[in-house]
Parts: structure tokens; C-alpha cells; sequence
């Protein structure tokens, strides 16, 4: 049996995504990934553009105020950046 394809995307091609969640609601756009040295495991997506709704939502934020959404909150990937909107809240 041939084994899986693996799928790969690049941080790039992530960049300037929006961000929607399962419901539809919509965050803002991907501005930048931030992710472990060491382990290169993703922690945050950086928010730009936020919306209204992301803004007045209690998500952690850096000292410049850029919002943060946790990586393990995505869903999928595609033309658009889905998440789990139970897991940032």
C-alpha cells in the first residue's frame, strides 16, 4: 500500500489567511506564526487586521497589543484559517 502524501505548507503561504471559526465568525488575518525554537512546535498565530468581534473577546495579547491565538485551536487549513473558537476562549 502507498503510503499517505504528506501535506505541507509553508508559513508564507499562512500569512495574511483570515481567520474564521467553525461558525463563521471572522478574527481578523494571519499576521505572523510565532513558534518553539528548540522544538519548532507552533504556539500563536499573530492577528492582523482584527476584527471587532476578536478585539472585544478576552485573547491574550502581547505589550503591543497584537492578539494571539493559540496554534492548537486551528482546525484547517485551506483558503481560509479555521479555528475552534471553544479553545481560545
Amino acid at each position: 500500500m502507498p503510503e499517505a502524501q504528506e501535506h505541507k505548507i509553508f508559513s508564507k503561504d499562512l500569512i495574511g489567511k483570515t481567520v474564521v471559526s467553525k461558525s463563521g465568525k471572522r478574527f481578523g488575518e494571519v499576521g505572523d506564526i510565532i513558534f518553539e525554537t528548540r522544538s519548532g512546535e507552533l504556539i500563536h498565530i499573530i492577528l492582523k487586521s482584527p476584527t471587532a468581534y476578536s478585539a472585544k473577546l478576552e485573547l491574550e495579547k502581547d505589550k503591543e497589543g497584537n492578539i494571539f491565538i493559540p496554534f492548537s485551536a486551528v482546525i484547517a487549513m485551506g483558503d481560509f484559517l479555521v479555528i475552534a473558537e471553544e479553545d481560545i476562549i
